[in-house]
């Protein structure tokens, strides 16, 4: 199967070996994957921070370097529900607005492509330890993401996922939200952080790096025995 690859602005510059791993995952599931050098971002910061018009520069872009009939393969469920929830606000009734459409129909975040496209949920891999989930809110809310990680994790050898309180809650990152309220936004990756040690766990997983990137940044300043991990550096072990 052909794939076209979406690597998100904050992965490309600090998280590349997250979207090499995602490669080798979707080549050992089957796929032949394609990336386009000349994509840049969704352009969800502009359209979060209010600028509207320089927001649907950046998207108009999106939609044409990801034309095609091939599926969009995303490491971010943030990057992914913003396409499919924010572009309708940009291109309703617009010129562009059966691309959008399209677009929005093959656009999958890693986890729900894997379990819900390629029907796969055993991937060979391997990690001993202990490992908690974290629902990341755009995950969550946004691409009606829960189950999918769950069940590719569960096929882990010798990996025991336990399930920590409030999984659901916001690990409070939110992009600018960390920077305008910084004291509330690191209470609350304070309290995502308890409960995950609470499990026993000696990972924290989830399918988001700026969640995983906000929460990696407590346990680092704790200096705690946690280790944060995207999906797809699990699978790819």
């Amino acid at each position: 199967m052909d794939t076209q690859l979406f690597i998100p602005c904050f992965v490309d510059q600090l998280f590349p070996e997250t979207a090499f791993n995602m490669v080798r995952v979707l080549q050992k599931a089957g796929c032949k994957v394609h990336y386009n050098k000349n994509q840049t971002c969704c352009g969800q910061p502009a359209f979060n921070a209010g600028f509207w018009e320089d927001s649907k520069e950046v998207c108009s872009k999106f939609i044409k370097d990801f034309s095609g009939t091939e599926y969009i393969i995303a490491p971010s469920a943030s990057c992914v529900g913003f396409v499919r929830n924010y572009y309708n606000k940009l291109f309703e009734n617009s010129s562009m607005h059966n691309e959008m459409k399209d677009l929005q129909k093959r656009l999958f975040e890693f986890s729900e492509f894997l379990v819900k496209v390629l029907q796969v949920e055993d991937l060979g891999a391997t990690l001993n330890g202990i490992a908690t989930y974290h629902d990341s809110c755009a995950g969550l809310r946004e691409c009606r993401i829960k189950e999918e990680p769950r069940r590719l994790l569960k096929n882990v050898r010798g990996l025991e996922l336990r399930e920590m309180n409030e999984s659901e809650t916001c690990c409070g990152f939110g992009g600018t939200f960390a920077v305008k309220f910084d004291g509330i936004s690191a209470a609350m990756a304070e309290q995502k952080v308890d409960n995950a040690t609470a499990t026993g766990a000696q990972y924290i997983i989830s399918t988001d790096l700026s969640c995983l990137m906000h929460i990696d940044g407590y346990i680092r300043h704790k200096g705690l025995p946690l280790k944060a991990l995207h999906l797809a550096d699990v699978l790819a072990g």
